[in-house]
């Protein structure tokens, strides 16, 4: 696996399992400058509405199932795309073991809390909302991190906080914090990516 050092322009895949309000939102960062590409989004989601987003984006979009994933169909397309990192963005399946040996610290996650809070397989969207409210947290945020084997158990690269207030709702909170992924995300990604050098 090689960065695209030539033309200065790292080839970006994103992953998203449903809505794909992140992948919007970091398209769009990107979009007015010329620091990273975009030219292949994957979902393990044939129904999922970020492929009505990529139609929008004019960048191609591919479902694969669980077996694809594992099996090494993806990775082909990866390959095929010249893909230097992948970033996750509301993707709910476990990254496949050959996914994580061809791009090792090349893949980063977004997750809707303060890890190792409310983190671990079924953790994701409204399902952590609403155990941070049921639990009367006072906070809760976003976390960044490096994917590995398990769910939501890579290293931290960022965390951003959010209050939770007592008469919160688990809608309140997702707000919050969707405002924090929109601000942030696109961000990290940059330095991410940039580090690798």
């Amino acid at each position: 696996m090689h960065l695209n050092i030539i033309n200065n322009m790292e080839k970006i895949a994103l992953l998203a399992s449903g809505s794909g309000s992140n992948v919007e939102n970091i398209v769009h960062y990107f979009k007015s400058g010329n620091e990273l590409e975009f030219p292949l989004i994957l979902s393990n989601n044939p129904d999922a509405y970020v492929h009505e987003r990529a139609k929008k984006l004019n960048i191609p979009s591919f479902t694969f199932s669980k077996k694809g994933f594992e099996n090494g169909e993806a990775l082909s397309f990866l390959t095929k795309y010249q893909i230097d990192f992948i970033v996750l963005a509301g993707f709910l399946l476990k990254i496949p073991e050959n996914i994580l040996d061809a791009y090792p610290n090349r893949i980063i996650n977004i997750h809707p809390a303060l890890l190792p809070k409310y983190g671990g397989k079924g953790m994701y969207g409204s399902h952590v909302h609403e155990s941070v409210v049921a639990n009367r947290e006072t906070e809760s945020g976003i976390t960044i991190h490096y994917v590995n084997e398990n769910y939501d158990e890579g290293n931290i690269i960022f965390q951003a906080k959010c209050e939770v207030l007592p008469a919160d709702s688990p809608e309140n909170v997702a707000e919050k914090v969707h405002a924090l992924e929109y601000k942030y995300f696109p961000e990290i990604i940059l330095k991410v990516v940039r580090s690798l050098y």
